[in-house]
């Protein structure tokens, strides 16, 4: 099997040794991609194309090549073709036939030749010899040469003649590690994901930093999406994926900033976190998923806040961008079913956050914070290759409880924010309600009667289906989820 592969336009409108080097770079990765496959493959540079030939001709080692391709960054587009000697126009047309034949049925065609090299005929003498031999031998519908239903793509090279039996579009972009390294602040949700597979596609070597706030259920979803990321449009380049336990974090700021700034500092806090983790890893900027007033940390005074602790880049694929243009994107890509299910933390940002923070102000809670908390975060957090973390994903996810009425016994659990507690809620009526919000969860639930049931409770169900598994992996057994039917 032969297959060519035309560079993206703007690899070879590049100057020749960038061009050069960029080229050779999407070879390499070929061949580290194609081999997976047949380790007999082998890439050959071809000025504005390359050349990949495979030994092996199973069709499953066709299908699977095809899908390697169409997710490789830096093609614009290949074509799957035959080859044969070519001495004169009869043998020409006699691989055109073999290809053509039956799918020109009741089908208008045209025959379009490029040829290099010497020869005793012009790309016009064998346009029309091919035309005439394939119109005599086929039940077309005939020639047409303008907007016919087929073109019949031929490639004349010295002694080789290349028929195109199928074109398929390429991902684009430039070809992975001809740019730097960059860390993505990954959340498993639309908008963290797709800015990921966009510095993929643009050929940078991207990492994966997960800030955890929901145990090890919520780790594990997330990981599944950046595996899966990698896996489909990155494996040429190891990267890893770093986790950092950040629910200590989050209980400090919410124990010591107002409402109105708490997103802002989150985010302050990840930045501060992630900056100190490319600084160790050699990353050169932070990619996040944030768009222009998403939502209330995402205007423009509060994006200019968050990055004033930064002192990497912080790219924003995704700034301006609608958010059912990034879900449309996410399910192209084949992650919307993934983040569906992952949705953003429903604990953290305030409930009536500002669009304008002052930056004196969020500076001043800010010393309130325990540095102590984020260095431990730091300090425990845990970097894998990405391509080992497949292990873990295969590990069986503790299924929660999840039950619409609760029994005479049980306890409900609300572990909401303070705020939103204070405003009640009518499915708690009725119930033995314990308040214990998320963040002090883990340490209290320990200290409950051990012989009890008890549900949690949130106004989503998000929040406190995460904690559940995680209480669960702890190794406690008397909990599940209170989820009433609305």
């Amino acid at each position: 099997m032969i297959f060519l592969l035309k560079l993206f336009p703007e690899i070879t409108i590049k100057s020749a040794p960038v061009r050069k080097r960029w080229t050779k770079r999407l070879a390499d990765n070929l061949r580290i991609l194609a081999r997976r496959i047949d380790p007999e493959a082998s890439v050959r540079q071809d000025w504005d194309r390359l050349i990949l030939r495979l030994r092996n001709p199973d069709p499953n080692i066709d299908a699977k090549v095809q899908a390697m391709l169409k997710d490789t960054p830096g093609i614009a587009n290949f074509a799957r073709v035959r080859a044969s000697s070519c001495k004169d126009l009869n043998e020409v047309l006699q691989l055109a036939l073999e290809v053509w034949r039956d799918a020109l049925k009741d089908k208008t065609f045209c025959v379009r030749v490029k040829r290099s090299g010497v020869h005793d005929f012009t790309s016009l003498q064998a346009e029309q010899f091919v035309g005439a031999g394939l119109l005599d031998a086929s039940a077309s519908a005939g020639v047409r040469l303008k907007n016919p239903d087929c073109t019949v793509h031929i490639e004349i090279k010295d002694d080789e003649c290349l028929v195109v039996e199928e074109k398929h579009s390429g991902l684009g972009g430039f070809p992975l590690g001809t740019q730097e390294s960059v860390l993505s602040l990954v959340s498993g949700g639309f908008d963290s994901t797709v800015a990921s597979y966009l510095m993929m596609r643009r050929g940078l070597r991207t990492h994966f930093c997960f800030f955890n706030l929901g145990g090890q259920q919520h780790e594990l979803a997330v990981k599944e999406i950046a595996f899966y990321l990698w896996n489909r449009f990155g494996s040429s380049h190891r990267v890893r994926f770093i986790s950092v336990p950040f629910e200590a974090v989050v209980a400090d700021i919410l124990k010591n900033v107002a409402p109105a700034n708490m997103g802002v500092v989150l985010k302050r806090q990840m930045l501060r976190a992630a900056n100190a983790i490319a600084e160790r890893g050699r990353f050169d900027a932070l990619v996040t998923g944030e768009a222009v007033a998403q939502v209330s940390s995402q205007t423009l005074p509060n994006l200019s806040a968050i990055d004033a602790v930064s002192r990497r880049l912080v790219l924003r694929p995704l700034i301006a961008m609608d958010k059912p243009d990034i879900i449309e994107l996410a399910r192209r890509i084949g992650t919307e079913s993934f983040s569906a299910n992952v949705p953003e933390y429903c604990g953290v940002i305030s409930v009536r956050p500002s669009s304008k923070v002052k930056l004196a102000a969020v500076e001043a809670e800010e010393a309130l914070l325990d540095p102590a908390v984020l260095d431990a975060s730091l300090s425990a957090a845990r970097v894998e290759l990405i391509d080992e973390v497949a292990s873990g994903l295969e590990q069986k996810i503790q299924q929660v409880d999840v039950v619409g009425a609760v029994k005479n016994g049980q306890v409900v659990i609300d572990i909401r924010h303070p705020q939103e507690a204070e405003r009640g809620s009518p499915h708690l009526r009725g119930h033995e309600v314990l308040t214990i919000p998320f963040y002090t969860l883990n340490s209290a639930f320990a200290q409950l009667d051990a012989s009890r049931h008890y549900l949690l409770y949130c106004d989503k169900g998000v929040m406190s289906q995460l904690h559940a598994a995680h209480l669960l992996d702890q190794g406690f057994r008397n909990v599940g989820v209170f989820r009433p039917q609305s």
